[in-house]
């Protein structure tokens, strides 16, 4: 991804879980429920992933010990994987993260989870088989069970639809042109 690219620093501006492991001051006002200025030890705090990231490898940077402990997001949590390991189609992965899956890239370059990893993976591969079967029968895409999941896109299965459907309508009007100039 880009330095420019909106869907990256989109991704990055998600909200995360993490808990301090330092007090540090003069940042109490990122919790918005405290009146203390500063930040305790043991606080539960939700930041963009950007900023957790950062303070997550601090220890890396010379710190004796992490500023914060990152925990994984609610939208990548076990209860959200079982039900994608169930059917991935009946998630609503918009609900969860506008980019759910450049968020699980993300988290996946910060915590060793295979099982996330395998999860994501499937998860892909079968809603861009109903994605595509979708984007080439339109007329079926617009009510019911369709209609539901097509509202539950994330970005990047959006994107993959528009480009499907797009295809698609390229090439019925390619095959409508080559018949007509046949006869």
């Amino acid at each position: 991804m880009s330095y420019y690219d909106i869907d990256a620093i989109l991704t990055d501006a998600q909200k995360v879980p993490c808990t301090f492991e330092v007090d540090v001051p003069g940042l109490g006002y990122l919790e918005s429920s405290s009146s203390s200025p500063d930040i305790k030890a043991g606080t539960r705090i939700q930041l963009p992933l950007w900023l957790a990231e950062m303070l997550a490898v601090s220890q890396r940077l010379g710190t004796l010990t992490n500023v914060i402990t990152l925990d994984i997001p609610t939208a990548l949590a076990p209860r959200v994987q079982n039900a994608l390991k169930a059917d991935p189609r009946t998630v609503e992965l918009r609900a969860l993260a506008t980019h759910f899956y450049g968020l699980g890239e993300r988290v996946l370059g910060l915590f060793e989870e295979e099982e996330l990893c395998d999860v994501l993976i499937n998860t892909y591969k079968l809603r861009a088989a109903e994605i595509a079967d979708l984007a080439h029968n339109p007329q079926g895409a617009i009510g019911g069970e369709a209609g539901a999941f097509l509202r539950g896109l994330d970005e990047e299965e959006r994107q993959l639809f528009r480009t499907a459907h797009e295809s698609s309508k390229a090439m019925k009007l390619y095959m409508g042109d080559r018949a007509a100039g046949k006869k």
